[in-house]
């Protein structure tokens, strides 16, 4: 079967995911923060030689997530490339991710969303109590606990809630304190394995228009067939 096209759309965030072929420790075992340091000094570094806007962030034990908006269709694409070049040659030698990452658009309505799930991984994966408190991840800078590391770009979705950096801060903590319904964390999770887009049927058909490929998964069941019209006697 033929690999899934990427989906991409202009000026549109994806949630990426790369698995590692290899977990870098169990959850069992002592944090390895000198692996994980290494994987966010390069994973930086990637972003910076490359036209993306970098709205959030976690690197685990098992994956690398990202909530980002490309300039291009080649930007992501470069970065996980490159990151994966990073760690075959100083840090697991072999293969590095378990398959090709997976992404998926995301609305607007669904940026903040997909950060509290992105930053609550690891609560999610028993590697700590609560998200700040895992601190490779974007959410230490998100609730005010990180000096500003001049690479992520806020996305306007984030900046509307609140009119000071205190404000949002602020807010965001409370909403990454209160986690995600499971229905919404659902979706997100299925959007990102499926590959399509998180938003609503006004987003999807507009995105439609301009994405690289489908951005929905086709009705099931076979098309309905249009009944034969009457002959026209006379």
């Amino acid at each position: 079967m033929a690999r899934l096209a990427r989906l991409y759309a202009p000026d549109t965030p994806q949630l990426v995911q790369a698995r590692l072929a290899r977990p870098l420790a169990t959850p069992q075992d002592a944090t390895p923060a000198h692996s994980l340091d290494l994987v966010q000094e390069w994973l930086f570094a990637e972003v910076r030689k490359r036209p993306v806007a970098l709205h959030g962030w976690a690197v685990l034990l098992d994956r690398v997530v990202l909530l980002a908006t490309p300039a291009n269709e080649e930007a992501l694409p470069r970065v996980m490339q490159g990151l994966g070049r990073s760690m075959a040659s100083r840090l697991i030698h072999g293969r590095v991710f378990h398959e090709r990452y997976r992404s998926a658009l995301v609305d607007g309505d669904w940026v903040v969303p997909c950060l509290v799930w992105l930053e609550s991984l690891p609560v999610r994966e028993a590697l700590v109590d609560v998200p700040a408190r895992w601190p490779w991840s974007s959410a230490q800078e998100h609730v005010g606990m990180r000096p500003d590391s001049k690479l992520l770009k806020e996305h306007p979705a984030y900046w509307g809630l609140g009119n000071t950096p205190f404000a949002r801060q602020a807010r965001y903590r409370d909403l990454l304190h209160a986690g995600l319904g499971q229905s919404m964390a659902t979706r997100i999770q299925s959007g990102i394995q499926g590959q399509w887009a998180l938003g609503d049927e006004a987003f999807i058909n507009r995105i439609a228009a301009r994405s690289s490929r489908r951005p929905a998964p086709a009705p099931r069941g076979r098309p309905r067939k249009t009944p034969p019209s009457d002959p026209v006697t006379k």
